[in-house]
């Protein structure tokens, strides 16, 4: 089984073909604004590097949130669009929780974003991968609160915060998100939508 992972929830392209237990190959760049520019012709050329065509993936892994709003609809577009056109099963994951199971530390994870103005998407996951605090849009100093009944614990982030406590930077573990979602439900690629935890600032300007 091949599966295909995309991960545009960022200024970040984390790609990865995975066939089975085994990483062919990924990416792993930061492309900042041009990111949707060069997100699909990555992609392709990852393929072309590996003389694998589109219809070789069996599955496509895509994450679909929360992060950056154009972003994330980057790889939402380009997973739907190829899951639809080739019949090819797909399937959502948080980004959060792509940030927790990346961490090899048998620790309480804390993966945060930063979503300004003093708020931050978040989650607390225990050791095993259990939610203990679900994915939400939460004040940093609410989320402090809550992580501090957890002393065995790691924050997770690559943004910057203000008054906080050391971090590890997010290092994708492609191999090891694939091997833990590859069998998780399969979903119609016109049900594939990103999942905010908020509303956009458009939406909310209409409040």
């Amino acid at each position: 089984m091949r599966y295909l992972y995309i991960d545009t929830s960022s200024s970040y392209l984390y790609t990865a073909i995975v066939e089975d237990n085994r990483l062919i190959d990924s990416i792993h760049e930061e492309y900042g604004q041009s990111l949707s520019e060069v997100a699909l012709p990555k992609i392709v050329s990852m393929f072309n590097n590996n003389q694998l065509e589109a219809r070789d993936i069996d599955k496509i892994i895509v994450v679909n949130g929360p992060g950056s709003f154009t972003g994330i609809r980057i790889g939402i577009t380009i997973a739907k669009v190829y899951a639809w056109s080739l019949n090819i099963p797909i399937t959502t994951i948080s980004s959060l929780e792509a940030m927790a199971i990346s961490s090899d530390n048998q620790v309480v994870h804390i993966p945060m974003i930063n979503a300004r103005r003093g708020y931050v998407y978040a989650a607390i996951y225990d050791e095993n991968q259990h939610e203990l605090l679900k994915p939400q849009h939460i004040k940093q100093v609410d989320l402090e609160k809550e992580y501090q009944k957890y002393p065995n614990r790691e924050i997770i982030t690559n943004d910057e915060f203000d008054n906080l406590e050391k971090v590890t930077s997010y290092t994708p573990n492609m191999l090891k998100i694939v091997q833990r979602f590859k069998d998780k439900e399969n979903i119609n690629p016109h049900a594939v939508n990103p999942d905010y935890l908020k509303l956009t600032e458009a939406e909310e300007s209409k409040l």
